[in-house]
């Protein structure tokens, strides 16, 4: 008999409208997508067509103008700001572009922030630090400062500290953008390993074929619509 999957996350007609330079834009235009635990799927589209603020309206970090967001069975619009900031914390990881590493934090304490945050003992956030630089090839490291790191590494440390609370979503935005092929397909067969491993659900936002290539779904977006969801055989 075949696992039930958690609706891990659940939009209902989300729409998201802004004003640019006195213009409204509709970034956002009546999408209802339903993400399940263990996914490995991408949301693709060129520039513009509202992936980022389709992200960013998923984990809480920007409101819809209208329409529903659900994510492990809450109603991210009815909960209050301390609410959504703890239920974000201790259920999405974020890898981003830019890495967003503190350079004058080690790799470690960069690591173990959120964890410190949702009071793991010193001891335990220490413990998992070394598992999970073991996982994405960087044991050893988590003395060094990120500017003394290659830009492949600080993305995958970017993906530790994503991993490391053990977060049911990690959210990556054009997580291989600033990268090239060969350090790309690395962290991609990284996070598939993990994904496969742990059943950590990857959520990726891009325009890289490359990615498109590693995703299982497709969500392909274009003027702020959903225009095609392919899942892979």
């Amino acid at each position: 008999m075949k696992e039930k999957k958690e609706h891990l996350i659940v939009t209902k007609n989300l729409i998201k409208n802004y004003k640019s330079d006195g213009m409204q834009v509709e970034a956002v235009r009546g999408v209802d997508l339903t993400i399940e635990s263990g996914e490995f799927s991408a949301i693709v589209g060129p520039s513009g067509s509202g992936k980022t603020t389709f992200l960013n309206i998923i984990s809480g970090l920007d409101k819809p103008t209208s329409g529903e967001v659900w994510l492990k069975g809450r109603l991210l619009t009815s909960l209050s700001g301390g609410e959504l900031s703890d239920l974000r914390r201790d259920n999405i990881g974020f890898i981003f572009q830019a890495y967003n590493l503190i350079p004058v934090l080690t790799v470690e304490e960069n690591i173990e922030y959120i964890m410190m945050l949702q009071g793991v003992s010193k001891e335990e956030r220490h413990q998992r630090v070394l598992d999970i630089l073991k996982q994405v090839e960087l044991g050893g490291m988590e003395k060094r400062f990120p500017p003394k790191l290659s830009g492949g590494q600080q993305q995958r440390v970017a993906i530790a500290r994503a991993m490391v609370s053990r977060p049911a979503l990690i959210l990556a935005d054009e997580p291989t953008a600033n990268l090239d092929s060969k350090t790309g397909t690395s962290l991609l067969q990284i996070m598939h390993d993990l994904n496969e491993r742990t059943g950590m659900t990857f959520l990726f936002s891009t325009h890289d074929p490359m990615v498109m290539e590693w995703a299982k779904r497709i969500v392909k977006l274009k003027d702020g619509r959903i225009v095609d969801d392919d899942t892979k055989n």
